[in-house]
């Protein structure tokens, strides 16, 4: 099991138990919390889930939470998919850890809006925090994919022009590239800072019925989560600096891995 690990090696095993019970946990108290608001004047909704202070079970149930999701990016950025990348150093193993945290959110999000769609037009008892809830979970998507192409190198790039350049004046276009996402990058933390801070501060909330703090949260998670795409990028790099010149075709943007897989899927049939 070592030998297939990417970076964790032995701790492969504990962090895989760790998501196990984390995420069993968090099933049993939401299970719970169902029970609670069926059966019991106690009940606590969505609206008590952003809301913890003096609710144990609530902020039980948000640590929990927040554990398994944690060991289920570190258990799943373990093994590298046949098309990715190979990290080269710890800005991309934090890319891909924060890559594969993208990917679980997007299945949250699927779940949030396959919830919203039964309970409205089968129950006809809509949400009130359905949409909040998707909004909330897609800027983190954003911010994060982002982030993870970074590392991957699969951000727009016009190679037609970059392969007809000599090497040397291709590192020179990649430093000033770079340079234009440093400064990009400063003038956004050095004219969001303040308003970034305040919002945290007060922890701005949305105005909404659910009225959950998402400028609260997503403005300071904006500025972190673009410095570390600034830092991603330098170390992209440095890591490419010594590399040999690589000439790109459009056969590069065949997924050979898929094309297989979908062959083996109508062969099946």
């Amino acid at each position: 099991m070592q030998g297939n690990s990417l970076w964790l090696g032995r701790f492969r095993a504990p962090v895989k138990f760790g998501m196990i019970i984390f995420i069993g946990i968090t099933v049993a108290l939401y299970l719970y919390l169902i029970t609670l608001r069926l059966f019991s004047a106690e009940a606590y909704g969505m609206f008590e889930m952003i809301r913890p202070e003096g609710r144990p079970l609530v902020l039980t149930t948000l640590v929990s939470l927040g554990l398994a999701l944690l060991f289920a990016t570190l258990f799943l950025s373990d093994r590298l998919g046949v098309i990715e990348t190979k990290p080269e150093g710890f800005f991309d193993l934090v890319s891909v850890v924060l890559g594969r945290l993208a990917m679980i959110l997007v299945a949250f999000i699927v779940l949030v809006m396959f919830y919203e769609v039964v309970s409205r037009y089968i129950f006809s008892k809509p949400t009130l925090w359905a949409n909040e809830l998707s909004l909330w979970l897609a800027a983190f998507v954003f911010l994060l994919s982002g982030l993870y192409a970074m590392q991957q190198r699969c951000h727009i790039r016009i190679y037609i022009i970059y392969d007809l350049m000599p090497r040397w004046m291709q590192k020179t276009a990649d430093v000033i590239s770079v340079l234009l996402i440093v400064g990009f990058t400063f003038a956004l933390v050095w004219g969001g800072y303040t308003d970034a801070k305040n919002r945290w501060m007060r922890m701005e909330t949305f105005g909404t019925a659910w009225d959950p703090p998402i400028p609260g949260i997503v403005k300071p998670a904006l500025l972190i989560i673009i410095t570390l795409v600034c830092l991603q990028a330098i170390s992209n790099l440095i890591a490419d600096w010594n590399k040999v010149t690589v000439s790109h075709t459009p056969a590069d943007e065949v997924d050979e891995h898929e094309i297989e897989a979908i062959r083996r899927t109508l062969g099946e049939k």
